[in-house]
């Protein structure tokens, strides 16, 4: 067995089943769940009509084994919406690939750069703290070693990456940042990118910049990318950087499996190779069903405009009990409830039928501190009435607590 999978720790969701055992909910409400992020918002029926035409299709392609660089029409469909979104012009043959979904890949890249016997035992993965899980099974996995680095409230949730010492910073060969992140849905300014950029130069690690949440958000200003923030400071090789989103949150279509990572051609180049041999070709019917995702924008502003309406109704009334505010972007909230994370979510359960996800499942014990703990999160997911319904009994459990 490779010893490296004794390393890995129950997903959230396992710890969450877990902290729920023997907790009998309130039969009187009906059960809510905020505790998962997965969209739930109707997929759009573009999707789902040109899902239907290539499969019933006389050249539907299933009778062929599908190239793992992808057709070129999908991976032209990815750099036009990047030319749209970014104003950035990509090599269509070079600096694009296609995924299934932002998950796989970014656990894969990992395998694809890291060196383990480089620095043996002593490779360094850095990544935020609170963190997507992802992230640390595949450093773990690959034989490298994560270093956590804490978040700040005070600073809108941003990474201290100031604290980190030059000793982890020489040793890293990998850095996973997420912007907009997950939990607290904060994105970083081209300040903190010239930072990393910066220091991937003086120490020569690839960044791998998850941005699967950037096209929910809340402010007029469309989030910035990475690679975006790589133009604007004059990198336009993107040298070490591959920025990878999906259409899961975008287009609500998670069970699709279907994105793109982008940037580095050198890079791009030795991820093709190695997912090549992992097997990631993307079915063809999937293909087609994702040109049409990427090729319009109007379902994408109309799913945005549901969030918009659903966290401007929820986030104040929440606002009155607990220590939450609204993230520049992503559906989660992320609410300091001033205590025990774990027992709030237990409480809730039982006497609210109500599940969140504890905050300090989320983040890992680093140097002292664990920054998610006596923090929830809440995945506004479903539809608005729903969020509501859920959020009215919060609001009544914390003032129960606090009577």
């Amino acid at each position: 067995m490779n010893p490296n999978l004794s390393r890995l720790q129950a997903y959230p969701f396992e710890r969450l089943r877990q902290l729920f055992a023997g907790v009998v909910p309130n039969p009187a409400f009906s059960p809510i769940s905020l505790g998962i992020g997965e969209p739930r918002h109707p997929t759009p029926q573009l999707i789902k009509d040109a899902y239907c035409h290539a499969i019933q299709s006389g050249d539907s392609g299933l009778a062929s084994y599908p190239a793992t660089a992808g057709d070129v029409k999908l991976r032209q469909s990815m750099v036009n919406w990047v030319q749209r979104r970014y104003g950035l012009a990509l090599d269509v043959a070079t600096q694009v690939l296609p995924i299934n979904g932002s998950r796989e890949a970014l656990f894969a890249f990992a395998q694809t750069v890291i060196n383990p016997a480089a620095q043996a035992g002593t490779v360094q993965v850095v990544c935020p703290n609170p963190f997507y899980q992802i992230y640390e099974g595949a450093a773990l996995l690959s034989g490298a070693q994560p270093y956590f680095v804490p978040s700040v409230p005070a600073r809108n949730f941003a990474q201290d990456w100031d604290s980190v010492p030059e000793s982890v910073w020489a040793a890293t060969q990998l850095m996973y940042v997420c912007s907009p992140g997950n939990p607290a849905g904060a994105v970083m300014p081209l300040s903190e990118w010239d930072k990393l950029f910066a220091l991937s130069d003086q120490h020569g690690f690839v960044i791998a910049s998850d941005e699967c949440y950037s096209e929910i958000y809340f402010r007029d200003e469309a989030p910035l990318g990475g690679l975006e923030a790589a133009a604007k400071l004059g990198r336009t090789d993107f040298k070490n950087l591959v920025s990878f989103t999906s259409l899961s949150k975008r287009s609500n279509v998670p069970g699709m499996r279907s994105g793109f990572c982008a940037g580095d051609a050198h890079w791009i180049k030795q991820f093709l190779l190695y997912r090549t041999y992992h097997g990631s070709a993307m079915s063809p019917v999937v293909q087609a069903a994702s040109i049409a995702a990427w090729d319009d924008e109007v379902h994408v502003v109309d799913n945005r405009a549901k969030y918009r309406t659903k966290f401007a109704q929820v986030t104040p009334l929440l606002a009155e009990v607990m220590d939450v505010t609204l993230p520049d972007a992503g559906f989660y909230l992320w609410a300091d409830i001033q205590g025990s994370d774990t027992e709030f979510a237990r409480d809730l359960l039982a006497q609210y039928n109500v599940t969140v996800l504890p905050g300090s499942y989320l983040a890992r014990e680093a140097h002292g501190h664990n920054p998610g703990a006596g923090r929830i999160r809440m995945a506004l997911v479903a539809e608005t009435d729903e969020c509501l319904e859920a959020v009215q009994r919060i609001v009544q459990f914390v003032k129960g607590r606090n009577a």
